[in-house]
């Protein structure tokens, strides 16, 4: 879906999406930034399910045919989800027209790019912030001198000197996507799993400009906010006003079920840290707003001082103890399976753990060796082997078999299906019975992969009947129970 210009563009920025309700703040932040060069720089966002032959003409058609002694650039943004498409998007592009300029930026072009087979057909990449370095790039390609490097590192400016990229989204993007903000980038934290551990500290932007940019998304009808922020509640006052902005605009009158707020926003909390005052703006949020995703990752405390990640037990389930009790937010819980030491057993415990305060979700995850993250200088003394083709999932390590790993992936898979789908909520409540809510359910997996071989494909109702199967069987007997439970 490219821009409509009157004009031609010299300059292209592309991405492929994951889905189409995602709209890249990446592309748009460098939209912003362009300059006087904004006239000839049109967006281009596709999704990861589109041919990358079909793609290229797009994209070729778009810029024209080449001309002599007209430079032509186009931008990818590339991830672990799209860099296997791009990478083939590249190569068709590069056959077509030689003579086009292909930029590379985004974290898998970010690190370990040597021996990439994307970086070797582009003609540049720019490693870390995009902001002003691909504006200064482009310049020198449209007009000179051509820099000589290949790898640029890029710059990072004060954030003050940035144009926010607010109004860059269009009247399309506000009526159907989910809208990405952030009122801070970095993270103070250093756990080895996450490039966010590269950072040296968190950096906020201005917030009396940002609720501005804020307020005019409002105003133009914007009502699904995303904030990117890895850590929104580290700075109590910040994340106090944003609240509050938001509390702002919610009906003053009682709120019925029938009659929800159309407003949702999406926060990343720390989960150990949730001070009193942020407490009491969270708890007058009415059901369907708010939405936290609260990265546990583990509860071992090994694990976490093994990746040196800090993180406060006993705050941890206080905080969510209180939100579940005393907020109507939905709480998206993480984990992550398969880092270095963590066992089965230990995971158990922490999913059992977890699972007794009643978050709305629990994601269940499967380690990532992101290319750059330190979770690397774990490798040789845990036994970690990963996948060598994205998303570079943890196949094995010293305490996990692949057999174990590959239970964990149909588990996870299921648990999808059955607990994070909503569908069963009463049904999950005898599934899980017994004194290990994840053995109970480690049980389920394994019997629905024996008698389907199958986790995907499989619809509400082929599970209801495996479920029905199952709870009367042998292995869970309680028909009658069951029967109970279900309605007339």
């Amino acid at each position: 879906m490219g821009q409509a210009l009157l004009v031609r563009p010299a300059i292209l920025l592309c991405t492929l999406n994951a889905k189409y309700i995602h709209a890249s703040l990446a592309l748009r932040y460098l939209l912003a930034n362009m300059g006087e060069l904004r006239a000839q720089t049109a967006l281009c966002e596709y999704t990861i399910a589109r041919r990358p032959a079909d793609l290229a003409a797009e994209l070729l058609a778009l810029l024209g045919p080449a001309e002599a002694g007209r430079v032509q650039v186009i931008g990818f943004g590339v991830y672990i989800w799209n860099v296997s498409q791009t990478c083939e998007l590249v190569r068709l592009l590069k056959a077509a027209r030689p003579g086009l300029k292909l930029v590379l930026g985004g974290p898998e072009v970010s690190h370990e790019h040597d021996q990439q087979p994307i970086v070797a057909l582009a003609d540049h990449v720019i490693t870390g912030w995009g902001d002003v370095s691909f504006p200064k790039l482009c310049r020198a390609l449209l007009h000179g001198p051509v820099p000589l490097m290949k790898v640029i590192a890029g710059e990072q400016p004060p954030l003050d000197e940035l144009a926010l990229p607010y109004a860059e989204y269009s009247e399309a993007d506000l009526a159907h996507r989910v809208l990405y903000v952030e009122a801070s980038r970095g993270c103070p934290f250093k756990c080895e799993f996450c490039l966010s551990a590269l950072d040296k500290t968190a950096w906020a932007f201005a917030l009396e400009p940002f609720l501005a940019q804020l307020d005019q998304l409002y105003q133009r009808g914007a009502r699904r906010f995303k904030f990117v922020d890895r850590t929104f509640n580290l700075k109590a006052e910040a994340s106090a006003r944003i609240l509050q902005f938001f509390l702002d605009r919610l009906p003053a009158a009682p709120l019925t079920p029938a009659l929800a707020p159309d407003l949702f926003v999406h926060f990343e909390l720390i989960p150990d840290q949730l001070p009193d005052r942020l407490k009491a703006l969270i708890a007058q949020f009415p059901p369907g707003v708010l939405q936290f995703e609260i990265g546990i990752q583990s509860f071992n405390p090994e694990v976490q001082q093994r990746i040196s990640r800090r993180q406060d037990h006993a705050k941890t389930l206080a905080n969510l103890g209180w939100l579940v009790t005393h907020s109507q937010a939905h709480l998206h819980t993480d984990l992550i399976f398969g880092l270095p030491g963590e066992t089965l057993a230990s995971f158990a415990q922490g999913f059992d753990t977890l699972y007794a305060l009643r978050p709305h979700e629990i994601q269940l995850g499967l380690l990532k060796r992101l290319r750059g993250t330190p979770i690397a200088r774990h490798t040789e003394a845990w036994g970690m082997v990963y996948d060598t083709e994205p998303p570079y999932a943890v196949q094995q390590t010293s305490v996990l078999s692949r057999d174990q790993v590959q239970r964990f992936v149909r588990l996870a898979r299921y648990w999808d299906l059955v607990a994070n789908s909503g569908r069963f909520s009463r049904t999950l409540a005898l599934l899980l019975q017994g004194a290990s809510p994840f053995a109970a359910f480690l049980a389920w997996s394994d019997w629905l992969w024996q008698r389907s071989g199958q986790t995907s494909g499989l619809s509400p109702e082929q599970l209801v009947d495996h479920l029905f199967d199952y709870l009367g069987s042998g292995a869970r007997a309680r028909p009658r129970r069951l029967q109970a439970m279900l309605p007339a």
